[in-house]
């Protein structure tokens, strides 16, 4: 994949003025085509009945005007509330404003299509083996592990859901995109056609035209979506005028052949253009986290130069709120955002201290200076933090108040480690436990519960690893927010609804 460096960042989150006029359209079209999803059986005032929230996604989908909105699709729903491919996830991803779901299918020993991304259900389960290896009876003994799994999450209350089941909790409330489904089409196509969600399906592929031709002429009113990358890109001209209503576009080089503003011009004068922001490489470093520092290095380009109306992601509300707003992460009124990166000037001893020499992450750190910082996806975080490391941060605290210091953190294990506040040169307070969050990728803001009472004008944090503790997270940034009666429970990936007690 290829990298760049990454200018430092900006504490606030704007369109840039070259990009204003046609994101501005774009989301003025957004604005226009959202009216809050209608469930069956409400009416408009009217006494017509409403269009459900399905009903309108795909309405939206199958819309590629110039004014066409903006579409948001959930990668394996929202798993920052629910485990990944769950029911739960998927209900939370419309929720929060997805019109479409990304969901992964595979096939059970007994020939049942459930979802599930890997191969086995090793990192998402409390179980092991290859799904085709299981009845789904074996499946549904399992419990889905936290956001992004891993060893370390923790387990729920959830299952995993078969094909049927995401379909008909979707019923109402939006699309669900069959990743991994094409080997398995007509066992799928016969899961729609008996749980009557054949408008709620969108499959895709990269298989060969005369094949997809095919399956679509069997099955009419199939939604599909065409995947092209260099490898396939002749493919877009071998379907005629039948060209399908959507092409996923996959480019790790702006110089990738189907990345030419011509050949996406192209793509987008008969149908949608999806893009995928997750990760680098999906759509070259136009990721999810690059578009959190500043839309214009990701989400706000795609729209803008690429002609995106579709764009799957990890951070579901913030992409909403950016095409509602322009805004994509705000800072809370009165709040301090600091990024771990920006730590204070002074060098080892004075202003930190890590217990290596050099860099070594892959982000770009000071030239000769200790600090490990890595790019997490265009996110530029410390990384490679270990016990007894500290880092001291200026803060220009705006009124004098009770503030709050919550991190913005990541990591697969359980627990990550923990640290210590002290301001101006006091006493560290309290131990703080940095909670997994089941992957490294997987950011969560974190509260200190640890409030301080602040004057106003320059103050120092310093933030210290505690030395016989367990230590293995990365810091995003730090945030410091007025308000000093912090009782919430401590943090879990997702919250503590869909939760069980481990025995």
């Amino acid at each position: 994949m290829p990298s760049s460096t990454i200018p430092p960042r900006r504490p606030t989150v704007l369109v840039t003025a070259a990009l204003t006029a046609v994101v501005s359209a774009a989301l003025l079209g957004a604005a226009d085509g959202r009216a809050a999803p209608a469930e069956n059986g409400v009416r408009a005032e009217n006494g017509a009945p409403a269009e459900t929230g399905a009903e309108r996604a795909r309405r939206l989908f199958l819309d590629h005007g110039p004014k066409a909105a903006v579409m948001t699709a959930a990668h394996r729903g929202q798993w920052r509330k629910a485990p990944e491919n769950s029911v739960a996830a998927l209900r939370a991803a419309f929720a929060d404003g997805a019109e479409i779901v990304e969901a992964d299918v595979r096939m059970t020993k007994d020939h049942v299509p459930v979802l599930m991304h890997d191969a086995t259900v090793d990192r998402t389960t409390n179980g092991k083996g290859r799904v085709s290896d299981l009845t789904l009876a074996q499946l549904r003994g399992l419990r889905l592990r936290a956001g992004l799994g891993g060893r370390q999450a923790p387990l729920t209350g959830e299952r995993v859901p078969t094909v049927a089941d995401a379909l008909k909790a979707a019923r109402t409330l939006g699309l669900v995109n069959l990743d991994q489904a094409w080997e398995d089409r007509e066992a799928v196509w016969r899961v729609m056609e008996e749980t009557g969600t054949v408008r709620n399906g969108l499959f895709k592929s990269r298989a060969p035209v005369p094949e997809v031709k095919a399956f679509l002429g069997r099955h009419k009113g199939a939604l599909y979506m065409h995947v092209v990358e260099d490898a396939n890109a002749a493919s877009v001209g071998e379907f005629g005028k039948g060209r399908p209503p959507a092409f996923e576009v996959v480019f790790d080089d702006v110089r990738d052949k189907v990345a030419a503003p011509a050949f996406v011009r192209g793509l987008r004068s008969t149908g949608r253009v999806w893009f995928n922001t997750m990760r680098d490489g999906f759509a070259a470093r136009f990721t999810d986290e690059a578009s959190l520092i500043d839309p214009a290095r990701g989400w706000g380009r795609l729209i803008a130069a690429y002609g995106a109306t579709v764009l799957q992601t990890d951070n579901v509300r913030a992409l909403r709120s950016y095409l509602t707003t322009g805004a994509a992460d705000r800072v809370p009124p009165g709040a301090v955002r600091v990024q771990a990166e920006g730590y204070a000037p002074g060098g080892e001893g004075k202003a930190y201290h890590d217990t290596d020499a050099g860099n070594r992450g892959d982000g770009p750190g000071r030239p000769g200076e200790g600090v490990d910082v890595c790019d997490h996806d265009g996110a530029v975080v410390v990384c490679w933090m270990r016990g007894s490391e500290w880092l001291t941060y200026t803060v220009d605290v705006p009124k004098t108040g009770p503030y709050t210091l919550k991190v913005r953190a990541s990591s697969p294990y359980e627990p990550a480690g923990t640290y210590r506040i002290a301001f101006d040169g006091g006493r560290p307070g309290k131990a703080v436990r940095v909670a997994g969050t089941t992957a490294h990728q997987a950011f969560f803001l974190q509260d200190s519960h640890d409030p301080r009472q602040l004057t106003r004008g320059r103050h120092t944090v310093r933030l210290s690893l505690d030395e016989g503790a367990f230590q293995n997270w990365n810091l995003d940034y730090l945030q410091l927010e007025p308000g000093g009666n912090s009782r919430r429970a401590p943090f879990v990936p997702g919250g503590r609804k869909f939760y069980v007690q481990l025995k």
